[in-house]
């Protein structure tokens, strides 16, 4: 009765806890400008920085993970949160490049616990039936659509904030930062604690590798796992890419706020209906969420090059990004809800490792060749470029996918088919 009760307090929590912390708040509107216009770092730097960021998470996994196992996943996800706070910090007092690598440092121990904690916390505190994947991406789809609408509205305040002082709005991301640690510490522990030896330490390192073999050996995960991991990082890494080619094109700084603002209130709206988009497109949603996405890229560069008009330039960029957050309100949902069906806590665990591992070596590779490409050209051609790569490998990958993914379970391979027995 106690777990029961522990439990639905975790659900009930939910929500409201990753409306606040699902990413960070009064930031990202204007952090471009911070680290370029108050800080006076260069825009290749900025990007080369955010490059060390997926590796620091990728360095950070294993530890990370046997942090949660000797901690409990509530317990990990305080001190997650923690290293956030301190990540902020170290961007207010800092004053070059060494500093903001090392709040990627602070930063990426962060979210990788955050990221193995958070979903599954809520996963595993729902009833075990068959509408427990469907049940939690709606509660999914509503936390995110709800930190859209406060992303919105941050993200107007932050760009007036931003005209009056750079660092005001870095002082309210901390103040939310505070606040979501404060409501981490509210969740219920429904996991044991383990202790950590060097036996342990080496069997975490073996099963991630085991973990990779598995899904090697699944046609299903592996597609999925590779192709969610993808587009993840094509959304993280084009973050400063947007307002790199809003400033390149002459977009005024205070404006950044309220244009983030109304493309982060429309992703909300995407988030919230997430289940339409699957019951319309089904297996082939994935495919409809990734080519708008990459063909945007494209279409940016292109355009910004042409030597059109300043209007036409700003619409174009700006219909572009619309497409962009309506692409990414569904996606996190929907993947998490697509690795999560068919599987138990044990492989959750080991499928949300090596997500977040794949994910993070290919945002490095990404992040990586726009902050070297932007050392050579102009935003313009770096979204060109990268989006021109980007969208023979979706294509590629979208084929591959074809009778893989998004099968009922009696229409899986016998390989599926046994993982789903094993665990």
């Amino acid at each position: 009765m106690e777990n029961a009760k522990d439990k639905q307090t975790n659900v009930n929590l939910y929500t409201r806890y990753k409306m606040f912390s699902w990413d960070l708040l009064f930031y990202y509107a204007i952090i471009f400008l911070f680290f370029t216009e108050t800080k006076g770092i260069s825009a290749a730097d900025v990007l080369l920085a955010e490059s060390f960021y997926p590796l620091f998470k990728i360095a950070f996994l294993v530890p990370a993970t046997i942090l949660i196992n000797s901690q409990g996943k509530r317990n990990s996800l305080i001190i997650g949160n923690l290293f956030i706070v301190l990540a902020i910090i170290t961007y207010i007092i800092g004053f070059n490049f060494a500093f903001i690598v090392a709040g990627q440092l602070f930063s990426a121990i962060g979210f990788i616990i955050k990221g193995i904690c958070e979903s599954n916390i809520a996963y595993d505190s729902l009833e075990k039936n068959e509408k427990r994947g469907s049940i939690f991406a709606k509660m999914e789809g509503k936390a995110l659509s709800f930190y859209y609408y406060l992303d919105a509205i941050s993200s107007v305040i932050s760009g007036f904030l931003f005209a009056i002082n750079g660092y005001l709005p870095m002082i309210f991301c901390l103040i939310t930062a505070i606040f979501s640690t404060y409501l981490s510490t509210k969740f219920k522990n429904i996991d044991e604690k383990q202790r950590v030896t060097k036996d342990k330490v080496l069997k975490e390192c073996k099963d991630l590798v085991n973990s990779f073999k598995l899904f090697g050996r699944s046609p299903r995960l592996k597609n999925l796992i590779f192709f969610g991991a993808l587009v993840s990082a094509i959304f993280l890494s084009i973050t400063m890419l947007r307002s790199s080619i809003m400033q390149d094109i002459g977009i005024p700084s205070e404006y950044f706020g309220i244009i983030f603002a109304v493309l982060g209130f429309i992703s909300g709206i995407a988030a919230r209906n997430e289940h339409r988009l699957h019951k319309k497109f089904r297996n082939r949603t994935l495919g409809r969420i990734a080519a708008p996405l990459v063909f945007s890229c494209i279409l940016i560069g292109v355009i910004c090059n042409a030597n059109i008009s300043y209007m036409t330039n700003v619409i174009t960029v700006l219909l572009m990004f619309l497409v962009q957050y309506i692409a990414k309100g569904p996606f996190y949902p929907l993947i998490k809800q697509y690795l999560n069906n068919f599987t138990t806590a044990s492989l959750r665990t080991k499928i949300s490792s090596s997500f977040n591992l794949l994910e993070n070596i290919l945002r490095f590779c990404i992040t990586f060749a726009a902050s070297t490409l932007l050392r050579v050209t102009t935003t313009a051609n770096t979204f060109t470029l990268l989006g021109c790569v980007l969208t023979i490998v979706v294509v590629l990958m979208l084929d591959n996918m074809r009778n893989k993914v998004g099968l009922r379970p009696e229409q899986y391979t016998e390989k599926d088919t046994k993982i789903m027995e094993l665990h």
